[in-house]
């Protein structure tokens, strides 16, 4: 027991000095007592009022009532405001999935992955190019948007549903720019809709898968098509080590050097970047 008590003397002592401290700050003085006494005593009734309502301080309330209403307007505007605060909470879904943002981010995933660099750049660099990416080549969309839709909209031109349906229109027109035919009737076939001979025709229920896995497709390819003198540099570094006879080494090492020299001699960020613009045009 005592042998126990010398190796945790230490442990008991903090849990000791912490309980003093902790009846010393709990128990009044009587200095704080008087005061309180005191205080109490020349309290104004307005405080006196309060006690006996059984409220010593004042409180804020909220409350949420749910009642009839006589006008319609009243309604609609809560289901409006109900549906912007929907689409604020699914903006960034509709951001990766309406704009060229999926593209952007797996080629420069895969361009860092084809580097064998593991985490440079790191993902908020890699994220951010891709953001801005993304504004640059949607600043036409965007502008148009603002124009027909949000800019009449708010000088009461046309009404909330007429400038959704004109704010849908550009975006829709880029995503049919860059959907394959074969991704949009794969979609219109399982949802069986046959009748179509415009683009207006075309749900963008429809449409925003089928331009999904159109961007994802164009992006592999591109990744495809980095890959490709990174895997020969692999190759070539694995075949010298072998026949050197150095097989304990391991041929990223060697070759992590040679990549990014290839890469920074050819302006490779210049390249990429340039390759991911134009793919949208």
């Amino acid at each position: 027991m005592s042998a126990v008590l010398k190796r945790h003397r230490f442990f008991l002592l903090v849990a000791a000095i912490s309980g003093i401290l902790y009846l010393a700050l709990s128990l009044p003085t009587y200095g704080q007592t008087a005061s309180s006494d005191a205080a109490t005593s020349s309290a104004p009734d307005t405080w006196a009022a309060s006690a006996d309502a059984g409220v010593s301080f004042p409180l804020p309330r909220l409350t949420v009532e749910v009642g009839n209403t006589e006008n319609r307007e009243d309604v609609s505007l809560t289901l409006q405001i109900l549906f912007i605060l929907t689409i604020l909470s699914l903006a960034p879904s509709i951001l990766v999935l309406t704009t060229g943002f999926t593209r952007m981010i797996i080629v420069l995933s895969l361009t860092r992955s084809a580097m064998g660099t593991q985490q440079m750049p790191p993902n908020a660099v890699l994220i951010g190019l891709a953001l801005f990416l993304t504004l640059f080549v949607m600043a036409p969309v965007g502008r148009e948007i603002n124009e027909q839709a949000l800019e009449p909209y708010l000088e009461g031109e046309i009404d909330f549903k007429e400038g959704i349906q004109k704010a849908e229109a550009p975006l829709r027109d880029f995503m049919f720019r860059q959907t394959r035919r074969k991704d949009l009737a794969l979609f219109l076939n399982v949802a069986k809709i046959e009748s179509v001979q415009t683009k207006d025709d075309v749900p963008t229920y429809v449409l925003i898968p089928s331009f999904v896995i159109s961007e994802l497709k164009t992006a592999f390819e591109m990744g495809f098509l980095i890959y490709l003198p990174f895997l020969i540099i692999d190759m070539v570094v694995a075949s010298t080590l072998m026949s050197m006879g150095m097989l304990m080494l391991p041929p990223i090492l060697i070759s992590l050097p040679f990549k990014i020299l290839l890469f920074v001699l050819v302006d490779g960020w210049h390249l990429i970047t340039r390759s991911l613009i134009l793919s949208f045009n």
